[in-house]
């Protein structure tokens, strides 16, 4: 049963071939050959400030090539979202080996979130807006349903591990990492703990839910979901379609950023990437292989940020964590089966638009799947809009109620 939901999976892919996907990276490997050969050069011609820009690149190029073979040999074993999961274990492996983070330069996260947007935009059909319209008090009861499971999971991890609540309640909150490990010095929490537990739950969903959906539940026929194309329109030559793709990356990266959007390569890109597809005459596609790209891209930037030094000094509250993240993601799999039940949304989309973060990788999986990755997008951007606005300040709440209740506490303890 598990390998005929695979293969019914494999069969809803773009149509290109692997000897596409493997010339697009072979392409892509000699590139990076020629940025090192003009390294040396430089090098030579001892030019410093372009030397430390490219030293930068320079040192990318091995975990990056690591990824693209881990990627291909999980791709070649018909991995769930091999492309994804490969490098983001390349890239833990890789950091792990050096003995501290390995960051990569932002632009090569910025790129693979724009390629992911782009190809959502693509998926994206005007049905989905007066979808969710329809669902709108199922969709806002499950997100305060899982966000009150983040909560009592952040309760839970405070207890049974000891870690100061401020800090177990920022690490649960899903969706928002940056934002939470920004607020920490000012809630008095370990914004250390908080971006590792906050990456730690970003790696498990990421690793978990993917696999387990593509596992559990058959592939969806294409025909009841959106469209990849628009038909109707005029075909382009690919060489024109890539210009156009690479334009609404340039535009959505640059646009996202000027409007300070919730991640904003994927979201700007999709906005771009929506406004091409509906307004231009011409059929556009993202080639599979360049979904790829984009999937590696964000696999390796995840993976390579691990740290083994602080995990290792953090090891009781990341063991409960893994337990607590598990229990996490079971609960939210409920939620989407409720909610599927409720409004006949299937059962594939309903799961992977209620899961705890990981929105690339959902989108990535619903894309393999062939559920409604329109609908998955826009309740997962509800959800973040929801906590973006909600979060901090119910965070600031509760972290002043726990300190009152605390002063109380001692001045009972003091009369006593």
């Amino acid at each position: 049963m598990e390998g005929s939901n695979l293969k019914g999976a494999r069969r809803l892919l773009p149509i290109v071939d692997r000897d596409d996907c493997l010339t697009g990276f072979y392409i892509i490997y000699k590139l990076y050959k020629l940025s090192a050969k003009f390294y040396i050069l430089l090098n030579v011609l001892n030019n410093q400030e372009i030397i430390s820009k490219l030293s930068t690149i320079k040192t990318a190029i091995f975990p990056i090539t690591l990824a693209i073979l881990v990627g291909f040999i999980l791709d070649w074993l018909n991995f769930p979202v091999g492309w994804l999961l490969g490098p983001m274990i390349a890239g833990i492996i890789y950091a792990i080996a050096q003995g501290t983070p390995q960051p990569l330069p932002k632009i090569i996260i910025m790129l693979g979130k724009a390629i992911i947007g782009i190809a959502t935009a693509f998926r994206f059909s005007p049905e989905t807006i007066s979808l969710i319209s329809t669902y709108t008090i199922p969709v806002v009861w499950c997100i305060f349903i899982t966000a009150a499971l983040s909560i009592f999971k952040g309760y839970l991890l405070s207890i049974l591990s000891g870690v100061n609540r401020s800090t177990a309640f920022l690490a649960s909150i899903p969706g928002s990492a940056s934002v939470m490990v920004a607020m920490s010095e000012e809630l008095e929490a370990d914004s250390i703990a908080v971006a590792i537990l906050q990456y730690l739950r970003l790696l498990l969903v990421v690793f978990i839910i993917p696999t387990a959906t593509i596992l559990m539940f058959p592939a969806i026929d294409q025909a009841q979901t959106t469209t990849l194309l628009v038909s109707g329109k005029t075909n382009i030559p690919m060489f024109g379609n890539l210009l156009v793709i690479a334009g609404c990356c340039g535009l959505g990266i640059w646009g996202g950023k000027l409007l300070r959007l919730p991640s904003s390569a994927f979201l700007g890109s999709f906005i771009v990437g929506l406004t091409t597809l509906w307004g231009a005459p011409y059929q556009l596609q993202v080639p599979q292989w360049l979904f790829a790209v984009g999937l590696l891209l964000v696999g390796i930037f995840i993976g390579v940020q691990f740290d083994w030094e602080n995990a290792r000094k953090l090891w009781k509250a990341i063991l409960i964590d893994i337990g607590l993240v598990i229990g996490l993601i079971i609960a939210s799999f409920g939620v989407g089966y409720e909610f599927s039940n409720l409004t006949e949304v299937d059962l594939i989309t309903s799961v992977l638009s209620f899961t705890p973060g990981g929105l690339e990788a959902m989108i990535a999986t619903v894309n393999e799947l062939g559920g409604d990755a329109g609908l998955v997008l826009a309740i997962q951007l509800t959800r973040m809009l929801i906590i973006i606005l909600l979060g901090p300040g119910l965070t600031t709440l509760i972290f002043k109620r726990m300190k009152s209740s605390s002063a109380a506490t001692r001045k009972l303890k003091v009369k006593s």
